[in-house]
């Protein structure tokens, strides 16, 4: 506090003093932020991409998703760029396909009300492979079949026509799709025998329990108009085949534990079989089989299959390839054998070929590591190894 001219105290000279700093520094601050606010920014509007044309070395990539098993994904990826591309949700153990054209994902599904449990809704969903915007769905009852993703858990026709549905209640049975209508027209007894093999535009075949494949002939509007049963093409007890078979040109190659190859064409109104031949010899009968989830490859045009083998037993089915083995289809004989690459790649369990003269070899390991490696399908060298894609990329298709 001051003294005034009379001598005595001025109480109210500090504080208007204040006030009067307090105005100055406000005034300041203010024209400070005021010269500092940038102009508005435009408004945004919400636009709908679409991806470029696709090219041979675009994979989609089925995930599992083991961790978090109500909503796994379809990744689409490119093998050239070696990125990802999208990715489109699909729910909880979907079935997927792709349409002959490439153009339609289409995924059975399931959801529930209140995520894992809740009341139940089992749906196909069909989205737009351009733009990854699901367009439309179709109700199901709720019996489809839910399990390790293969190419038969759901399929289309080879016109696209008709979608087929596995069911098992469990009993085995078919939920026939009529795609241009969106409508689900029926259901076929499969009376025992399981999946979805298409044979061409009106024909669908079911593995069976006594190694069997029954081919059920369907009319324009996707109702039953025959059925017949083939002959054993497999011995269930002593050799049993994968039902990851392989679809190329027309025909579906199994391979069995053991090793032999069986190429089934389902297209006539009863399936018919090559002779069955093997993909070992001598010494290797009996300790190298094929193994894992997605269990084999073929390019159509060259003629290859590629196969991940492994050391082991019948019981190690599931356990991934240590080396890759090359096939020729018509002479049956071994063309080449590779080894992974590299010591940091572990067993590969899952393998796609792309269609193309210059060929890529997709490769995916288990759900421990989730990789994605990318060869060159000619040579065997590793041109790519993706450290993480998604999960567990079980299943890799390649229109």
């Amino acid at each position: 506090m001051m003294r005034n001219a009379s001598g005595s105290f001025d109480l109210q000279r500090p504080l208007r003093a204040r006030a009067l700093a307090l105005t100055v520094a406000s005034a300041v601050l203010a024209a400070a932020a005021s010269a500092a606010v940038p102009p508005p920014l435009p408004e945004e509007h919400l636009t709908e991409a679409k991806l470029p044309a696709p090219t041979p070395h675009w994979v989609w990539v089925f995930d599992d998703a083991i961790n978090n098993e109500i909503d796994m994904r379809l990744h689409l990826y490119d093998a050239d760029a070696y990125r990802t591309l999208g990715q489109i949700d699909m729910g909880y153990w979907p079935m997927v396909a792709l349409s002959p054209d490439g153009k339609t994902a289409a995924a059975a599904t399931t959801y529930f009300s209140r995520g894992n449990k809740g009341t139940r809704t089992d749906v196909v969903e069909f989205t737009d492979t351009a733009t990854l915007e699901t367009k439309r769905e179709v109700a199901l009852p709720p019996k489809r079949i839910m399990s390790v993703q293969t190419f038969f858990s759901l399929s289309f026709s080879s016109d696209g026509h008709l979608l087929y549905v596995p069911y098992v209640t469990p009993a085995a049975s078919l939920g026939v799709i009529d795609v241009q209508k969106n409508t689900l027209v029926g259901e076929v007894d499969t009376a025992g025998c399981v999946l979805a093999i298409p044979g061409g535009p009106n024909r669908v075949s079911a593995i069976c329990e006594n190694g069997k494949l029954l081919t059920v002939t369907l009319d324009a509007t996707g109702h039953e108009v025959s059925r017949a049963t083939s002959e054993a093409y497999f011995d269930v007890d002593k050799d049993p085949v994968f039902a990851q078979g392989i679809p190329s040109a027309g025909t579906v190659t199994f391979v069995s534990f053991d090793g032999m190859v069986h190429e089934v064409d389902a297209t006539g109104a009863k399936a018919t079989f090559k002779a069955p031949w093997s993909v070992t010899e001598g010494a290797e009968k009996g300790v190298w089989r094929p193994g894992g989830v997605q269990i084999g490859a073929i390019h159509a045009q060259l003629g290859r299959l590629y196969l991940p083998m492994h050391k082991g037993g019948q019981e190690a089915h599931k356990d991934g390839g240590t080396e890759i083995w090359v096939l020729d289809m018509k002479t049956h004989k071994r063309i080449a054998r590779w080894s992974l690459g590299s010591k940091d790649i572990p067993p590969i369990v899952s393998v796609q070929v792309s269609q193309d003269p210059k060929p890529l070899l997709f490769a995916a390991t288990n759900s421990d590591t989730a990789q994605f490696i990318v060869y060159d399908a000619l040579t065997g060298k590793v041109k790519h190894v993706e450290k993480h894609l998604g999960q567990t990329p079980w299943l890799m298709f390649n229109p």
